[in-house]
């Protein structure tokens, strides 16, 4: 009964550290996906003179979960005509922080993008997303560094937490 009992912790600290690895592992990806999202809002505004509230569909389809939410809610909150830009992006902003692993600086990033989203004209909004843009890169890059130091040591941690528990339980 020990045996399965020291199996089923070091299993449960191994899926632990796998889990905390993973989202390690994640940040960049989406900070990436982010970037090129903006691209193509960048090109909704710029070149098609779309609408926000449809722009926001268009780049929101072809998105992975949670960021095509994010984008399609928003859509669907301008489209209602309740909410301002500003006030649809907080909302959404704080439900996207929930959902993914960005850390607070990513998230101001985007809050402040947000705040001037629809405020100006075409071209004091593409220096915004470029603005944006540039700080995501800075953001990316110390996720890529994280990830490079890190991840193994999550999946180590994990396990060798589980055996020194089996070990000190025995």
């Amino acid at each position: 009964m020990s045996w399965l009992g020291a199996i089923a912790i070091l299993s449960a600290t191994t899926i632990f550290g796998f889990e905390w690895a993973k989202r390690v592992r994640e940040r960049p990806k989406k900070l990436r996906e982010l970037k090129v999202t903006l691209q193509a809002l960048e090109a909704e505004i710029m070149y098609g003179s779309t609408p926000l509230h449809e722009a926001f569909l268009h780049i929101g389809r072809p998105l992975k979960e949670p960021l095509s939410t994010f984008f399609l809610t928003i859509s669907d909150r301008l489209a209602e005509g309740e909410l301002s830009v500003q006030e649809a992006w907080d909302i959404q902003l704080a439900v996207l922080a929930k959902e993914t692993s960005f850390k607070m600086g990513e998230i101001e990033v985007l809050r402040q993008f947000g705040a001037t989203l629809g405020r100006h004209d075409k071209e004091h909004q593409q220096k915004q997303i470029q603005l944006t843009l540039a700080h995501l890169n800075r953001e990316e890059k110390e996720a890529r560094d994280i990830q490079e130091r890190y991840e193994k040591m999550c999946k180590s941690l994990g396990v060798l937490m589980g055996l020194l528990i089996v070990i000190l339980l025995m």
